[in-house]
């Protein structure tokens, strides 16, 4: 089922150009923090349904869709209808229909060649501009993803330390303990003062 068939020259290059500005709007509404990407894929989206229209009209060059204002097909003339001698030149009437025949075609990949080139074209300025654009989302891939190692080691780095401190805490809660156990209770603390009085 040919789904373009329905569709004209102009119709052609505006679906290129919604259908890139709705996959730039929806990606960048599904993930804003990666709008370079999104810029970089819609341009690689134009680029490739432009080059696609461009082989479907080279593919479908006798459409009359492409041929809009030029040269008018040719009709090759009878023979065969000439009195007496018309049922002998029947043969030249196959040969004249197959010449206009390729004549037509001609003219039909004639008009249709720059229609696919316009197409063709639209692609490669877009390849063009993807180039920058993805070295650009490459740079700022690569800032991004050594800003977020960067905070990774610091927090961890937080982390060790904070570990490093607990451990001290409690070295010095279980030091603490030791001291307090080697210490005797208060109630068994012997008062030696009345021996001492006796014996005086």
């Amino acid at each position: 089922m040919d789904l373009l068939g329905g569709m004209s020259r102009d119709q052609l290059s505006i679906f290129s150009w919604v259908a890139a500005t709705v996959f730039a709007l929806v990606a960048g509404l599904w993930r804003p923090r990666r709008i370079y990407w999104t810029a970089l894929g819609s341009v690689l989206l134009f680029a490739a349904l432009n080059a696609g229209a461009g082989i479907y009209v080279l593919n479908h060059f006798g459409d009359s869709r492409w041929s809009a204002g030029g040269e008018p097909p040719l009709t090759a003339p009878s023979f065969s209808g000439t009195p007496v001698v018309g049922q002998f030149l029947g043969p030249l009437d196959s040969a004249l229909n197959a010449v206009v025949g390729g004549v037509n075609e001609f003219l039909a990949f004639k008009q249709a060649l720059p229609v696919a080139l316009d197409f063709l074209a639209a692609s490669g300025w877009a390849l063009l501009v993807s180039f920058p654009l993805a070295l650009l989302a490459a740079g700022i891939s690569y800032a991004v993803a050594r800003r977020r190692t960067a905070d990774f080691e610091k927090y961890r780095a937080t982390v060790d330390l904070l570990k490093e401190e607990l451990e001290q805490v409690k070295r010095q809660i279980s030091s603490g303990n030791s001291i307090d156990t080697a210490l005797p209770a208060e109630g068994e603390v012997t008062d030696v003062r009345p021996a001492l009085t006796r014996r005086r």
